[in-house]
């Protein structure tokens, strides 16, 4: 769904007469709404619920896809779209994080793992999109099945057993643990971290179709080539990862890849051209593989026994990092998105400026969750 969303905005644009910054709106208001309501949904994940949690985000999924594909204007798509973030946090999210507490000694390959699997989802949206263009279908034909097609997982996900839970510990004690946590500031690195390379993740990559038409002069179809592209190398680089991370420490990886990322990325701003533009960008989908996976494995460790507790400090964070959009929408509307672009080199900036020297986890993240200091008091 992401995949094919962001290959087929420019679409969505054209039969809906959208601006930058309405679709800098439309990238921004459900990821926010979704940071309001996941937190509260994701603790609560750290109970005995979860099951219910993902089943009910599954069939809230569907219905905000549906919603999306129906929407006959900008405020039907915004409605569908806000549905849709908070829906995805709990189908998600949570299975993420039961993905995590499978294998609490492997948390950044589990990461890699799971970025890798996501990575499939990309490469194959822009394919879909290339596919409906080519039978003169609209977008809304190809939402509307992606919405079908999620019924399945949904129904394969009642018979997942899902984490018990933390034995004795209410809803109330969990929130004042997440609140404790805020104060360490091993937690406060790895959340900063994950927002602020998402610049040149999701933020990028949402933009990256409007960027081939309106600045390289591409049709549709090369646009959605180029997030394919993106999207293609990014899986290879997750692919890679997985095993890379089991010879060779992830924090050193993320600062070679920072600072690769600081010379390839204003060379694909500077040159001219579609192909070599094309070439870029597909390194920098190869380059930045782990910028998510390995802090957010890190954060997993910090906080290890409380999964969906880590799950709500990230959604927390979300809320000022996904503002991010709008502002690139208001600089692109004023200055033009070649230029609004330039400001994503924050992403390999603070990764290098952000990384701890000593690449193992702090020593309170090693010890077992309940007898971490302040955390459950």
């Amino acid at each position: 769904m992401f995949g094919a969303r962001e290959a087929a905005w420019p679409l969505i644009r054209r039969d809906l007469g959208l601006s930058y910054v309405q679709i800098g709106v439309l990238l921004t208001v459900p990821n926010l709404v979704g940071s309001v309501l996941e937190p509260w949904l994701a603790v609560w994940g750290d109970t005995g619920h979860r099951r219910r949690i993902v089943l009910c985000g599954g069939l809230a999924f569907v219905a905000a896809l549906a919603g999306f594909a129906l929407a006959g204007s900008y405020l039907g798509l915004l409605v569908a779209a806000s549905l849709l973030a908070p829906a995805s946090g709990a189908f998600v999210s949570l299975s993420q994080a039961s993905l995590m507490d499978l294998e609490p000694s492997a948390h950044e390959r589990n990461m890699a793992r799971w970025a890798a699997a996501g990575s499939v989802g990309v490469v194959a949206g822009p394919l879909l999109v290339a596919g409906t263009i080519g039978l003169d279908l609209s977008w809304r034909v190809l939402m509307l099945g992606l919405a079908v097609g999620t019924i399945p997982f949904v129904a394969l996900a009642r018979r997942v057993r899902f984490p018990a839970g933390r034995d004795g510990l209410s809803f109330p004690q969990l929130l004042r643990g997440a609140v404790a946590a805020l104060r360490r500031p091993a937690v406060l690195r790895w959340l900063a971290i994950l927002q602020l390379t998402d610049l040149m993740g999701d933020v990028l990559f949402g933009f990256l179709a409007l960027y081939f038409v309106d600045v390289v002069r591409v049709n549709p179809i090369h646009a959605g080539l180029a997030v394919f592209a993106s999207g293609g190398a990014g899986l290879v680089g997750d692919l890679l990862l997985v095993r890379l991370l089991a010879h060779v420490d992830g924090l050193r990886y993320l600062r070679w890849s920072a600072l690769t990322a600081l010379l390839v990325f204003p060379a694909f701003l500077l040159v001219d051209g579609f192909w070599p533009k094309l070439v870029l960008v597909a390194a920098l989908g190869l380059i930045r593989a782990g910028w998510y996976a390995i802090p957010k494995g890190r954060l997993y460790t910090e906080l290890a026994g409380l999964s969906g507790t880590a799950i709500a400090l990230a959604d927390l964070s979300d809320l000022v990092g996904r503002l991010a959009p709008v502002g690139i929408g208001v600089i692109a509307q004023r200055f033009g998105l070649g230029t609004a672009m330039w400001a994503l080199m924050i992403a390999p900036a603070a990764l290098l400026l952000g990384l701890p020297r000593r690449g193992s986890p702090s020593s309170l993240g090693a010890l077992p969750a309940c007898s971490q200091p302040g955390m459950l008091d």
